[in-house]
């Protein structure tokens, strides 16, 4: 079988076209480049810090929603760990996001669970424990609308199978 010659392009020649433009600042001067974090743990810009219950939450806005990291430590688990916090016996939020790292594990009181492993979408629905599997933090990342977040989502108010 012959073998077809792909013409080669010679690096650094781009057309007039296929420049992108120069981005200035309004004084004309280039902006700085900006610089990434050195961990994914690092402060969000933006965003109220508090812990609670061994959790490290940062919120800030986001129209009419906020948007939430929460930091789950190895070991954490809601029952041990919230419950005292909040004083009820499940956690009776619904959770909207993106786990980014580590895992999860759900508990509803009917005995069903889920794993939750980054990266993974998920949909918690209110009335469950949870725990951190392994030995790495969990981060999701949530959107949320304080205690809206289960009917603006449509999640079902309490658990239940289809």
């Amino acid at each position: 079988m012959a073998s077809k010659k792909v013409p080669r392009r010679r690096a650094g020649r781009t057309s007039k076209a296929a420049k992108p433009a120069k981005r200035t600042t309004a004084r004309g001067s280039r902006p700085r480049r900006s610089t990434v974090a050195a961990t994914p743990l690092e402060p969000v810009r933006g965003a109220t810090r508090r812990d609670v219950g061994h959790v490290r939450l940062e919120v800030g806005p986001a129209g009419a929603a906020r948007v939430k990291r929460v930091v789950y430590p190895p070991g954490f688990r809601w029952s041990v760990d919230m419950k005292p916090e909040v004083g009820t016996d499940l956690c009776m939020h619904g959770h909207v996001g993106f786990l980014a790292s580590g895992a999860i594990r759900i508990e509803y009181p009917d005995g069903c669970a889920l794993e939750l492993v980054a990266p993974q979408v998920v949909a918690i629905e209110p009335g469950h424990d949870g725990a951190v599997i392994g030995d790495a933090p969990a981060v999701l990342i949530e959107l949320d609308f304080e205690g809206a977040t289960v009917e603006r989502f449509g999640l079902p108010a309490s658990h239940r199978h289809a």
